[in-house]
């Protein structure tokens, strides 16, 4: 054999033993073959990424005119009956109003809350007596987001204000700030006034707020403006707005809504303290009797507009505008007063063409508890939903009351009889003349300005002042009669000057022949007026105890601080000369309630009304 191959039979050899041992022997000698590993498995395909939602739904909440209820306002809502008719349902308080927020809030993480005004002023005794800071805190425990400012926000004046948004004990007022909460912390929700504007031309606060809302990868944005009624000057103490304008609100609006579309917005609404009223129910959608300086404003607004959120006519409604005037498509609510009902607003947005494409809302009832008025018990009903009670919002009005009960309760006099704010044939009423007397008894000493007559006007009159059985009446009574914390003003008039204010009753902006705001008078002046005699010469057969006034005569006058600079229209207030300001007027009346018990309240014989 050639020697050259005895390799190649050796190697030959060796892979037939090979061979031979995987086919089975059973008997290996050792050996394990090579086997190799399986391809691996391909990779399942990624799933697809979610789809962008066509649209969206974003939920406001709205509320307006709270006025500083914290305690259940013992009002009802008249509402349907499952079984037809109606049913009384007890509405109500700042802890259930918390707890029926973040109730509706829960159907949709997509939502804000807003406020359209007079969250504070002419607030209860529990809010008032503290400058409203209880409410202030309550409000940041439910956590909205805007409060458009309301002419009340102005009862203490635009510094004030400013410390109810920022916070802090600066003292503004006769009242001491933080008597409990010694760090105030003001307001963590935003305050808007787009027509509110000082003499920089800057707004007293931002005109607007964005909120902006995510799903599955797609972003919507809804822009709010806020506002008050550009009316605001002429109903609050002018000296609180001093070097403030307040423009119009449609126009404010219009001139806003290119710069918010601009920055993204996809839906525009429009949160003004300004309303009207209607014929029918909480929550009827017919717009049935739609009236009120609403209207002027919402036939101006841009239809862009999608929500018009509005108060300050206390009353509730739901009305797809519509139907009133078809070029402006704006859906309007009004959510009363109080915090007895909130509005529930739902918004579809086109997250392509960036358009609402689907609007309603409900007004729903913040019912919480039960409450007897006179004979008559409003109890809760199953036919509409109950809320319970905030815990944190109701601690914390329970630390108020606690404190002010001492106050609350303290009796200052007796009354024979209840006295009533409701208006005579003559439109006097017996509190608000009781009030006057008790202003010129305060006033009438030569150091205390030796006044002659005074003035209260029926604004101010915030109560009836009804004694308990056994007459008396509390120091919490005549606060709630008068919360504004008003000091007492006297000032020298003539008979020319206090004849012109007279005439202003019927004449002087929103005071008119149609809808005139009668002063109520001291026991010391009597007068007569006629509707139908030409403006100007309305006023007739002035009298000072008795004796026929003269134009050129000087008289000492006393109103209130909210009067004496010509607040409700009263301009010719501001003429008056040799000024002396005086007590608050709550404790003018505390004093004569106490000098004159058992007081028997006044009659109202001191106008005359002729044909």
């Amino acid at each position: 054999m050639h020697a050259s191959l005895k390799p190649r039979l050796a190697l030959a050899g060796i892979v037939l033993a090979a061979l031979s041992a995987c086919g089975g022997s059973g008997n290996s000698n050792g050996f394990i073959p090579f086997i190799p590993s399986p391809a691996p498995a391909p990779a399942p395909p990624a799933p697809p990424p979610p789809a962008t939602p066509g649209s969206m739904d974003v939920k406001l909440i709205a509320f307006n005119d709270l006025h500083g209820n914290l305690e259940p306002p013992r009002l009802s809502i008249t509402a349907p009956s499952k079984s037809g008719g109606t049913v009384a349902v007890p509405a109500g308080g700042a802890a259930y109003l918390a707890s029926a927020i973040a109730s509706l809030k829960a159907k949709n993480e997509n939502n804000a809350v807003v406020s359209a005004g007079d969250m504070v002023g002419a607030s209860p005794l529990v809010s008032a007596l503290f400058l409203d800071e209880p409410t202030i805190e309550a409000v940041n425990e439910m956590k909205i987001d805007f409060n458009a400012v309301g002419n009340h926000e102005f009862d203490k004046g635009q510094t004030e204000l400013l410390r109810m948004k920022n916070g802090g004990c600066a003292k503004n007022t006769p009242l001491e700030p933080c008597r409990v909460n010694k760090a105030f912390p003001g307001a963590n929700f935003g305050f808007l006034a787009a027509n509110t504007v000082k003499t920089d031309g800057t707004t007293l606060f931002p005109a607007t707020g964005m909120k902006t809302f995510t799903k599955d990868g797609a972003t919507v944005k809804v822009a709010f403006i806020g506002m008050t009624l550009k009316g605001t000057p002429s109903i609050v103490t002018p000296s609180g707005v001093a070097g403030l304008s307040f423009k119009d609100e449609a126009d404010t609006a219009n001139a806003l809504i290119p710069q918010l579309k601009a920055q993204g917005a996809d839906a525009i609404v429009v949160v003004v303290h300004e309303g009207g009223t209607t014929t029918v129910g909480y929550n009827d959608k017919s717009c049935a009797g739609l009236s009120g300086d609403i209207l002027p404003i919402l036939d101006k607004l841009d239809a862009s507009v999608d929500v018009v959120i509005s108060g300050h006519t206390h009353r509730s409604y739901i009305c797809d505008y519509s139907k009133t005037n078809p070029a402006k498509p704006f859906l309007l609510t009004s959510a009363g007063q109080y915090g007895t009902l909130l509005t529930d607003i739902n918004l579809t947005i086109d997250t392509r063409t960036r358009k609402v494409t689907a609007k309603s809302a409900d007004n729903v009832i913040v019912q919480g508890e039960a409450f007897t008025s006179g004979a008559n018990t409003i109890a809760l009903t199953d036919q509409y939903p109950a809320f319970g009670k905030n815990q944190q919002v109701a601690a914390l009005i329970s630390q108020y009351l606690s404190i002010a009960a001492p106050l609350v309760q303290r009796v200052v006099g007796t009354l024979s009889s209840p006295a009533t704010r409701t208006q005579t044939a003559s439109r006097e009423s017996v509190l608000g003349n009781l009030i006057a007397d008790a202003q010129l008894d305060a006033t009438s000493a030569s150091n205390k300005g030796g006044a002659q007559i005074a003035f209260m006007n029926p604004g101010g009159v915030r109560a009836d002042l009804v004694p308990a059985g056994d007459g008396s009446v509390t120091y919490g009574q005549i606060f709630s009669v008068q919360p504004f914390g008003n000091s007492l003003v006297v000032k020298t008039m003539t008979g020319a000057q206090i004849k012109a204010v007279l005439e202003q009753q019927f004449n002087s902006g929103t005071n008119t022949v149609a809808s005139p705001r009668v002063l109520l008078p001291s026991r010391s002046l009597t007068y007569s007026y006629s509707l139908s005699a030409p403006a100007g010469s309305r006023i007739s057969s002035m009298a000072l105890n008795g004796t026929a006034m003269t134009d050129g005569t000087s008289y000492r006058v006393t109103m209130n601080s909210f009067l004496a600079t010509g607040g409700d229209n009263f301009t010719v207030f501001n003429q008056g000369t040799d000024t002396l300001g005086g007590d608050q007027d709550v404790d003018a009346l505390e004093a004569y309630i106490k000098a004159n018990s058992p007081l028997a309240p006044p009659t109202t014989n001191r106008i005359t009304v002729l044909p």
